[in-house]
């Protein structure tokens, strides 16, 4: 059995484009998480259910980490950040359902989230300082300095898609060495690690995106 971690295996053709599991997988997490929220938020009370009160918690959770790195509330940051950390929490966490493949251990699905983040920086800053004033923040401190500051929004897009692909990828690569040499029941202190990982990388991940956001919309300086 051969082993190629960056193989995306094809399940079907939609015409000439070609549909892979993880895209498959990632279909499946967005109607789940929205099929969650809809329940969760179809009859609100202020006493709500035990749906109602996780995704209340989850949000709390995000703005008050939200305001720990910026200083302060954004409010306008909550719905997109806490979109993306439970879209990472359910993709890193799929691994564990049987038959299932994390999408986020496929290059495809961190490059599309890393780039998500690189629109939203743009998308931030110019709604929060205005057009002008967002360009104008890459010739600080000097104008000869605005290719470097174009280059490091680049690598730092690219270091995210890195980070998270490299850490799940090399997760799942171990656990089906394991399960090749030393059959099914061993790999399973290696799933519960999976899970801490997972939750530590949606967590990184998200609060990256955060401080990126941040500083395009000047209010959290990375220098």
């Amino acid at each position: 059995m051969q082993i190629r971690p960056l193989q995306t295996e094809i399940l079907f053709h939609i015409g000439p484009i070609p549909i892979a599991e993880s895209v498959v997988t990632t279909w499946g997490i967005m109607v789940a998480l929205v099929s969650i929220s809809w329940l969760g938020l179809q009859q609100m009370k202020v006493e709500g259910g035990p749906l109602q009160s996780t995704l209340e918690v989850v949000v709390q959770a995000m703005a008050d980490q939200i305001r720990e790195i910026t200083g302060q509330i954004h409010s306008s940051f909550v719905p997109a950040l806490s979109t993306l950390f439970l879209f990472l929490v359910f993709a890193n966490l799929a691994a564990i359902l049987p038959g299932v493949k994390a999408p986020t251990a496929h290059i495809e699905t961190p490059a599309a989230l890393a780039m998500v983040v690189f629109l939203s920086t743009h998308y931030f800053g110019i709604r929060s300082r205005g057009l002008g004033a967002y360009l104008r923040h890459y010739t600080t401190p000097s104008v000869v300095l605005t290719p470097l500051n174009i280059l490091s929004e680049l690598t730092r897009t690219f270091s995210l898609m890195v980070r998270l692909f490299g850490n799940m990828m090399s997760h799942e690569l171990v656990l089906t060495i394991i399960a090749m040499l030393a059959g099914l029941f061993v790999p399973i202190p290696f799933l519960l690690l999976g899970v801490l990982i997972g939750l530590i990388q949606a967590y990184i991940f998200t609060v990256l995106a955060t401080v990126y956001i941040g500083a395009a919309a000047g209010v959290v300086s990375i220098e």
